[in-house]
């Protein structure tokens, strides 16, 4: 057999199996927040954002379509983290705020990062180069 062609030596089976295992220890984190991993990631665009921002907008950024993002946003809407509103200027284009109870979900993912970090095993600089070559990674193939 070709060496190419085994399992072990693929690129994208180890960021496969990576991405299984990085859900595997947010998601009881993120159980105690009333969140799936997407509707944290959703949440870390609102909390860094001081004003509402779009669908669309927020679509770009977290790389999801709206028939992906508007599901999401509809139960995060129904737990009361955030909320929804057509766009005064242009009635084609939904806005969404962060409610009371989604700014109050920030205090309790605090730690989320840092426990993360820590269950990686890798030292600061390690996480800095791996987050760099995976964006070059990104970049190269987008």
């Amino acid at each position: 057999m070709s060496e190419q062609l085994k399992l072990d030596n693929q690129l994208c089976f180890r960021l496969y199996n990576v991405n299984k295992a990085m859900n595997r220890l947010y998601a009881p984190l993120l159980k105690d927040l009333g969140l799936t991993y997407p509707q944290y990631l959703v949440m870390l665009v609102l909390w860094q954002t001081s004003k509402a921002i779009s669908v669309k907008a927020l679509g770009k950024k977290l790389d999801l379509d709206s028939g992906t993002l508007s599901p999401l946003l509809k139960r995060m809407e129904s737990l009361g983290y955030i909320s929804r509103q057509r766009n005064i200027n242009d009635e084609r284009s939904v806005e969404i705020f962060l409610t009371t109870l989604g700014a109050k979900l920030k205090s309790q993912a605090q730690c989320i990062p840092a426990t993360m970090f820590a269950k990686t095993g890798l030292t600061i600089e390690q996480l800095h180069d791996l987050r760099e070559t995976l964006d070059q990674l990104i970049s190269n193939i987008q």
